[in-house]
């Protein structure tokens, strides 16, 4: 674990992220992001959200700044900006190819439920199988791990994953690393070519 998840996770730590003084604000913005999610429940659909600078925000638009509770404070940070609903039946990869940023967006960042399995798990993998068999097989797998991935990207190619489990979700644990899910940080970097 990161020291800014160890910190959102020791007794007595500010529940807003943002006064971490290790994270980033790439990574304090994953972890914002990944407590909001995290009020919503599990087995929601997928989100999307839009980066902006929050200096800038403030300098562009004062109102909007003063009702998504910006202060003169934030200097270094940025706004999450949260997208409509992902069209339904989509598929996340098609989807992602149809995104345009405007410039004054600066990353993005995606939230997606997934099940995962731990290393080694690849080597009982039923050979042959369709994308169909191979989602049964991982839905049933005894060993499997439901997880909510809050993947963030900057423009200049800068990532940062929230990764929470299910399981562990009541102690609050979150990793939080670059690589945790380079498909998806790779994804959502493409979404600015």
């Amino acid at each position: 674990m990161s020291d800014a998840s160890n910190a959102l996770n020791s007794p007595g730590s500010p529940d807003d992220v943002s006064k971490l003084p290790a994270a980033t604000p790439l990574t304090r913005a994953a972890l914002e992001i990944d407590e909001y999610a995290a009020t919503l429940g599990w087995d929601l659909p997928a989100r999307l959200f839009a980066l902006v600078d929050s200096t800038a925000l403030r300098k562009a638009d004062p109102k909007i700044a003063a009702q998504l509770g910006l202060g003169d404070d934030d200097t270094a940070g940025l706004t999450p900006v949260e997208q409509d609903e992902l069209p339904a039946g989509m598929e996340l990869d098609k989807f992602l190819g149809t995104i345009a940023w405007p410039d004054a967006v600066v990353g993005c960042a995606l939230v997606v439920e997934r099940l995962m399995l731990p290393p080694g798990s690849e080597q009982t993998r039923p050979r042959n199988a369709s994308d169909a068999q191979l989602a049964e097989w991982v839905a049933n797998h005894p060993k499997r791990e439901e997880v909510r991935i809050t993947a963030a990207v900057l423009r200049n190619g800068k990532k940062e994953i929230a990764l929470r489990l299910r399981s562990k979700d009541v102690a609050r644990e979150v990793l939080t690393g670059p690589d945790l899910v380079p498909g998806l940080t790779a994804a959502l970097l493409a979404t600015f070519s």
